[in-house]
């Protein structure tokens, strides 16, 4: 499957702090075996009270009203992703992600970042998470280009890769800075992958 890392591309400055993760699901043997993967890693340690927590992981169909903390949401299919992404979660992660996967996807979303397993995006199950409010939303075209933004490509190659011209390409550019309130290219990179737009 793939890795869920937080995006190689971002350079962000991580907040500092261990991450605490309380795991909601109806069955022990399955919260067990997600603290024994979590675990693994020194700054991460899971807690038994929504208070104490920085970060919910939330099992199936497990519900939580408390969205005060960031919720990633284990699935097993594209339409329950889909599902979990309208209900506000930050995390999409597949039910059979392995540890390493499973904590990297946890320490981007501590962090202010949305994660969506690659596997849970195909084609016919289109999944976008929706801007904040107050910020226009992006063409299908504005977001080709800044997915090609965060590979760091230039206009020149933005242009060459998409086959539209040079100027066309600047002008995307412009308009994606502009509706995203970025000043600079890597700036534009940075509030698309908060806001959802990249899926990292």
């Amino acid at each position: 499957m793939g890795q869920l890392s937080p995006n190689p591309r971002l350079r962000l400055d991580l907040a500092s702090g261990p991450i605490r993760v309380v795991i909601l699901t109806r069955d022990p043997l399955v919260r067990a075996g997600l603290a024994a993967a979590v675990e693994l890693r020194q700054d991460v340690e899971v807690v038994d009270d929504m208070t104490d927590a920085n970060v919910a992981l939330l099992d199936g169909d497990v519900e939580m009203t408390d969205t005060s903390i960031p919720i990633a949401v284990l699935v097993s299919d594209e339409n329950a992703a889909a599902e979990a992404v309208n209900s506000g979660a930050e995390g999409v992660i597949l039910r059979t992600a392995d540890g390493a996967s499973l904590l990297a996807a946890l320490v981007a979303i501590r962090h202010g970042l949305r994660v969506i397993d690659p596997v849970l995006v195909r084609p016919s199950v289109p999944i976008r998470v929706q801007p904040d409010g107050g910020v226009d939303r992006l063409t299908a075209r504005e977001l080709e280009v800044l997915d090609l933004l965060a590979d760091g490509l230039s206009n020149k190659r933005i242009a060459a890769r998409l086959e539209i011209s040079e100027h066309t390409a600047k002008f995307h550019v412009n308009s994606i800075l502009a509706k995203l309130g970025a000043s600079s290219r890597t700036e534009a990179v940075v509030v698309a992958a908060r806001r959802g737009f990249l899926i990292l």
